[in-house]
């Protein structure tokens, strides 16, 4: 096994905590799935459909997104922001995130090649 082999898995697992992390921050302005499927991948955090509405309805169940439907157009939608709680943990995750990368800076020594 090479690591051309184990590297997508390890970068998928990597991704996957990003994408909680990317979701709560985007959310802060409301918008719907689809929407926020574009606004991740304009910045550069490409997340599939099929992960982001499963996680989406994780975040609102543990109430961290609230969610409300939008029945102005001819195809509701639901609107998904970042709650009080969910302000909470990305400010927590955001944190850990900037201890993690100055852990790794100490290790590699800034290198990050």
């Amino acid at each position: 096994m090479t690591s051309g082999d184990v590297l997508p898995a390890h970068l998928q697992e990597l991704r996957r905590g990003t994408a909680v992390i990317a979701s709560l921050a985007a959310l802060r302005e409301p918008n719907y799935g689809y929407a926020l499927l574009q606004t991740l991948a304009d910045a550069g955090i490409a997340v599939d459909a099929n992960t982001l509405y499963p996680l989406l309805r994780r975040l609102e169940e543990q109430g961290l997104l609230a969610a409300e439907w939008d029945t102005s157009a001819a195809r509701p939608r639901k609107i998904y922001r970042t709650s009080a709680d969910g302000e909470r943990v990305l400010a927590a995750m955001l944190a850990d995130v900037d201890d993690i990368r100055a852990a790794l800076a100490r290790l590699t020594g800034g290198n990050h090649s």
